[in-house]
């Protein structure tokens, strides 16, 4: 049986309320950080470390000019196509929701809410950065990271669960494509080495650099939860 799109709204508030929210300040805090684009400043810094630490300096250029495209792409397509497109209300300015989403520090959004930019905007990087460095372990690193802020927006209760796949989805599928074009710039004007070693991954990053993006996304986490340890305090006072 097929779901009608009035079930499936339904069932996405549904699944909304279970997961917006919790009695914990310490998860209140630590959302509030892991959602703020400043709180992974330290990760950009060490990722743009290894790009030109890695490549030559127009092809570094390049893979940085390929991170801002996809971010823009991804953020115009979610914000200024969809949101405006299909008017969708995030949970905290629904009329039928939005005095049951529990929200933390007053916080409740724009008006429109689908798709999540924040879900799309990091997906998309996620995905472009994982086929870029081709390396397992910062491939799961980098999807989890992708995954908690794009949950930290649900847990808020400015987006619905729908929202957040939706956006995820459109942002690896725009990764897909920028970096399909890089992969055509880079056959044309970079050399492509093959790289064998373990001491390098398939694309020619050093694994120990590569390491050293994962290691400060680690740090990071740990700067999040001391930090919403701190911030839980002050979030309601």
């Amino acid at each position: 049986m097929i779901l009608d799109i009035q079930q499936l709204i339904g069932f996405d508030q549904e699944l909304l309320l279970k997961l917006n929210g919790s009695d914990s300040l310490f998860w209140d805090g630590f959302m509030w950080i892991v959602t703020d684009t400043k709180t992974w400043i330290f990760v950009g810094a060490v990722l743009l470390y290894v790009i030109f630490k890695n490549n030559k300096l127009m092809q570094g250029l390049t893979i940085l000019l390929m991170i801002a495209l996809v971010i823009t792409l991804s953020d115009q397509f979610a914000s200024t196509v969809c949101k405006p497109f299909f008017m969708r209300f995030r949970p905290t300015q629904d009329p039928e929701l939005m005095y049951l989403v529990q929200t933390v520090n007053g916080y409740r959004g724009g008006m429109y809410g689908f798709m999540s930019s924040h879900a799309a905007n990091t997906f998309s990087a996620a995905m472009l950065l994982a086929l870029l460095l081709r390396d397992k372990w910062f491939t799961v690193m980098v999807f989890i990271w992708a995954a908690i802020p794009s949950y930290s927006r649900m847990y808020l209760g400015v987006h619905y669960p729908g929202d957040i796949f939706c956006g995820a989805l459109s942002g690896c599928l725009i990764a897909c494509l920028v970096y399909w074009l890089y992969t055509k710039i880079q056959k044309k004007f970079f050399d492509q080495g093959k790289f064998i070693s373990t001491q390098y991954t398939s694309s020619g990053f050093e694994t120990e650099d590569v390491r050293l993006v994962s290691t400060a996304l680690l740090i990071t986490y740990l700067y999040a939860v001391v930090a919403g340890m701190v911030v839980s305090k002050s979030l309601y006072f």
